[in-house]
């Protein structure tokens, strides 16, 4: 690549760090059971145990990381943070710029399975007039980039940075997806530089019910339950990396037991797996995830981003005027009603609810997900 400042970049991890992951593994000093048979207490004792077992014995990162690495990868320096992203090109000279967002405790191995149909929709059964040239930023602090040094690293300024990003690879008109964080910065980029974007498209949308509402349909009450649950069983991670990410940072860092466990519990609750998370997404590509965490230390870089937000809570609720789309998963977090989100999405074009998918929409649902971001982006180009 010519561009200036754009530097490729190639996945290698030492011989020695995996060494060091497998040595800690085998080392873990385990705690006592839970007194339940379930996950209400947490992640069970023996399913983690087996996860680690297979990290340590059987998981082949070598292998996991050519696959990474088959995908062009660079780097390129936005506002003094080293940003790593992956830039699948399609072989289509029209295709539409696609940026792609993942979120926490994803990274851009979640896009694995939708990069090809994205980029050659020819080759997967698709139109190919619906390709896009997708770029997938790791978020600062997170996976391959860098981690900041000085706080204001937020939504807003991420959102900004993606659109140099952008800029600097040549790409001034173009669209952008996302789930959890990557919702907000998708939303973001569209408040923020609505003249760069020609639409936005949602797995993720937290909107909340208009101020005062009292009565609720069938529909309303269940987004309001998923809100209730959120808040009250399923939020402890979020108020710890909102408020101390610091402290949090050293047992991840030092155990990759417990940073295991920590992203592990996140894939139970939030996907739609009939409560065998390992059984349904399978061992490698959730420890894909565990890996690009561990490898890069980011556990205290990552939940900062938490900590950010906190300081800047408007950038969680923009009021966006570009074209929307939505894809709303029935395992995800959230579950606001259409009307809801037109509050704040002022130009919803899109709005789909499937029978089946959780959070991590682009590994469990790909299919579905790259579906509703060509239909969406269709009359859009």
């Amino acid at each position: 690549m010519s561009t200036s400042g754009v530097v490729p970049f190639t996945i290698s991890v030492p011989d020695e760090d995996v060494e060091d992951l497998r040595r800690r593994l085998r080392a873990t000093r385990w705690p006592d059971r839970s007194t339940v048979g379930d996950w209400s207490q947490g992640v069970p004792l023996e399913y983690l145990r087996e996860l680690c077992r297979y990290w340590a014995e059987e998981y082949d990162w070598a292998a996991r990381q050519a696959r990474l690495n088959a995908v062009e990868q660079y780097t390129t320096d936005l506002g003094g943070v080293p940003v790593h992203f992956l830039h699948a090109r399609s072989p289509r000279p029209d295709a539409l710029p696609l940026v792609l967002t993942h979120g926490w405790p994803g990274s851009v191995a979640e896009f694995s399975a939708v990069l090809g149909p994205l980029t050659d929709p020819a080759a997967h059964g698709g139109d190919p007039g619906d390709a896009f040239t997708v770029v997938a930023p790791s978020l600062p602090g997170f996976g391959w980039s860098g981690k900041p040094t000085e706080p204001g690293w937020g939504i807003a300024r991420v959102a900004d940075a993606w659109a140099e990003l952008m800029s600097r690879l040549g790409h001034e008109r173009f669209g952008a997806q996302g789930g959890d964080l990557g919702s907000f910065v998708s939303a973001n980029l569209a408040a923020r530089h609505p003249d760069r974007l020609v639409g936005i498209h949602l797995n993720m949308v937290v909107t909340p019910p208009p101020p005062g509402q009292t009565e609720f349909t069938e529909r309303e009450e269940r987004a309001r339950r998923a809100e209730e649950r959120f808040r009250t069983v399923d939020s402890a991670y979020h108020m710890q990396q909102r408020t101390r990410p610091q402290t949090l940072a050293y047992g991840l860092t030092d155990s990759p037991a417990a940073q295991c466990a920590w992203i592990l519990e996140k894939f139970w609750s939030w996907a739609d797996c009939a409560g065998d998370p390992v059984g349904t997404l399978g061992a490698d590509r959730i420890l894909d995830h565990v890996s690009t965490y561990w490898f890069t230390g980011s556990a205290g870089s990552s939940a900062r981003m938490y900590w950010e937000m906190a300081q800047d809570p408007a950038s969680r609720l923009p009021t966006v005027g570009v074209p929307t789309g939505v894809s709303l998963f029935p395992h995800e977090i959230m579950q606001p009603t259409q009307e809801w989100a037109s509050a704040q999405y002022t130009d919803l074009r899109l709005w789909r609810e499937h029978d089946r998918g959780g959070h991590f929409a682009a590994m469990e649902q790909p299919d579905l997900l790259v579906r509703d971001i060509r239909e969406f982006f269709r009359p859009l180009r």
